[in-house]
């Protein structure tokens, strides 16, 4: 899926002291004091996903660890493209139906596809999960140029065109009734990357604040959400913005405070593959059917994580102008854009958020 865990992350890591660790660890505590733990996964939506939980117990953040694991991997499984599942219809099986019947699938899966297709509204068709047909040959051409660079090429504008044909979002047909998903044509396929991640770690967090959980923080490949702020003063949690010059010597732009809010970035340096001496990355412009080229990177910070993943591959797919707008459409939604000359330009209020 989109996204892969990057310096983004890492910037994250060393502002919210998140140690990469396979299983937990934790500060030093006094007596009833809540202290902070900190964990990582590494066979989630194919990245890594890091929590921090305040709790005043190992028992308590492993209980924590648990539900968070549990729930993730659910809608990994529900959500994948690539690999079946025993006893699970997920978004492999409705492509693998494309054409041929509905799918019933789970409710989760339901809520998935209409929200994506809220975003596709709002974006004006800039994030489109139906636009499978088209990343699927992105995709091989650039898994192929990862591993043979010698022979890297890009795809046909022919194929690309062909396949660009079967991108509809209104040819989903959703059946709330029935709970049903059917891709009316043969040729079309889902490919939710760009919501998935985000909107996942929504969920879960709406799962942990309902059952009573704050002073955590969730990154699944740098689709980070805080629940409440950290420690006891509940303070807002630091996180930093990646800076999209790899070879910089600061390998964060900004830092952020962040209390109850998300933030997702989309940028030219997470997942490309090089033809004839040019990168050629993943964020695919549904309306050229290149690679967007626009800005280095665009992060949005939002209340709502799914929002954010979709209006960080929407944005970063428009111009400044129709992108600042859009951004202004969202209660609470700030950005800001890293130009390819390296300047900097932001939504209205997004200065507020940096850390002095």
């Amino acid at each position: 899926m989109k996204k892969r865990i990057t310096a983004l992350m890492l910037a994250a890591m060393v502002c919210c002291g998140l140690a990469g660790c396979s299983g937990g660890s934790a500060e030093e505590k006094a007596e009833g004091e809540k202290v902070r733990y900190q964990a990582e996964f590494l066979d989630l939506f194919d990245t890594a996903t890091q929590i921090i939980f305040y709790a005043e117990s190992e028992e308590a953040f492993n209980e924590f660890k648990e539900l968070v694991y549990d729930n993730l991997k659910e809608y990994h499984e529900l959500y994948d493209i690539y690999n079946d599942y025993e006893g699970i219809s997920n978004i492999k099986t409705i492509n693998d139906n494309a054409g041929i019947g509905p799918v019933m699938v789970d409710g989760k899966i339901m809520e998935l596809l209409l929200f994506s297709k809220e975003a596709s509204g709002i974006s004006g068709g800039k994030v489109n999960v139906a636009f499978g047909p088209v990343l699927e040959l992105w995709h091989d051409c650039r898994q192929t140029g990862i591993n043979d660079p010698e022979n890297a090429e890009l795809p046909s504008m022919e194929a690309l065109q062909a396949a660009s044909e079967h991108t509809d979002i209104n040819s989903v047909i959703i059946d709330k009734e029935a709970s049903t998903v059917f891709l009316e044509s043969p040729e079309m396929s889902l490919d939710v990357g760009a919501v998935a991640k985000g909107y996942a770690v929504e969920k879960v967090c709406d799962l942990l604040a309902e059952k009573g959980y704050d002073n955590c923080l969730i990154s699944v490949g740098g689709n980070v959400k805080a629940i409440g702020g950290k420690g006891e003063e509940g303070l807002p949690w630091n996180v930093g913005i990646q800076n999209p010059d790899t070879d910089a010597e600061e390998a964060s732009l900004y830092t952020l405070e962040l209390k109850d809010q998300a933030l997702v970035t989309s940028g030219d340096y997470q997942r490309y593959y090089t033809v004839d001496g040019k990168k050629y990355h993943h964020i695919i412009d549904p309306e050229t059917l290149m690679p967007s080229d626009y800005f280095r990177a665009v992060t949005i910070v939002c209340e709502d994580s799914g929002m954010a993943d979709a209006l960080s591959t929407a944005v970063f797919n428009l111009p400044y102008e129709e992108g600042n707008t859009l951004v202004g459409l969202i209660d609470g939604a700030e950005a800001v854009w890293i130009l390819k000359d390296g300047s900097v330009r932001f939504s209205e209020n997004f200065q507020s958020l940096i850390h002095e």
